[in-house]
């Protein structure tokens, strides 16, 4: 099983490691800072050993890194592992702006059905069943993220399930959600963030949520 680092240090950028397994195409590590792609967050990118990592895929508990071709690496190879740091800080920093913000529409529209998600490097969307225009909450969701933002209050990560690796985030005050994603430290790191109003057809509504420039980074 794979020993996922990104849980433990979200903000480390290398990691030097072993192979575990090798079939084809499709590389297996002791442990890994590449997060693959779950619960709507896009994967990692960066590089294993010299090789560009062109696909990362759940497996169970393991993690499947899909490499060029070429590659030459085989079970027991030291490598050494690095993401894209800035990639990855978009995608924590928006991964938490929508939780924040899909936690206030819950808080404001008790009952509303989340119908879909997707967190990418430049922005995160959430879908929502609703026949009226989404975009009627704007002001107070825009207003309550931002104290939020301003309070600068840790993002506390941890394991519900170890065994079934199921994991939580909380933020004392405001809500608790299982997640297995990537999140920074603190709300202040969200920074700014802005929200657009897309109708998808009848009974469907999409918030799409950007951020300003980058906040700055706490390493």
């Amino acid at each position: 099983m794979t020993q996922k680092i990104f849980w433990q240090d979200p903000y480390l950028t290398e990691l030097k490691t072993t192979v575990a397994a090798v079939r084809g195409d499709q590389v297996y590590l002791q442990s890994t800072i590449f997060f693959a792609f779950s619960g709507g967050q896009e994967s990692d990118a960066g590089t294993i050993g010299s090789y560009p990592v062109l696909a990362a895929a759940k497996e169970g508990l393991d993690i499947a890194y899909t490499l060029p071709h070429e590659h030459t690496l085989k079970a027991g190879d030291a490598v050494e592992l690095r993401i894209d740091w800035e990639r990855r800080y978009r995608l924590m920093r928006l991964h938490f702006a929508a939780e924040m913000i899909l936690q206030l529409v819950y808080r404001h529209c008790p009952g509303i059905e989340r119908i879909g998600a997707h967190i990418s490097a430049d922005k995160a969307r959430i879908d929502f069943a609703r026949d009226d225009s989404i975009a009627l909450l704007f002001p107070v969701l825009e207003t309550e993220a931002g104290a939020l933002v301003a309070a600068g209050k840790p993002i506390e990560t941890d394991f519900t399930d170890e065994a079934a690796q199921r994991r939580f985030w909380e933020v004392q005050g405001f809500a608790r959600m299982g997640c297995g994603g990537t999140h920074p430290r603190s709300t202040a790191e969200i920074g700014p963030l802005t929200l657009k109003r897309k109708r998808l057809g009848k009974g469907k509504e999409r918030i799409e949520i950007t951020l300003s420039s980058p906040a700055g980074i706490l390493i």
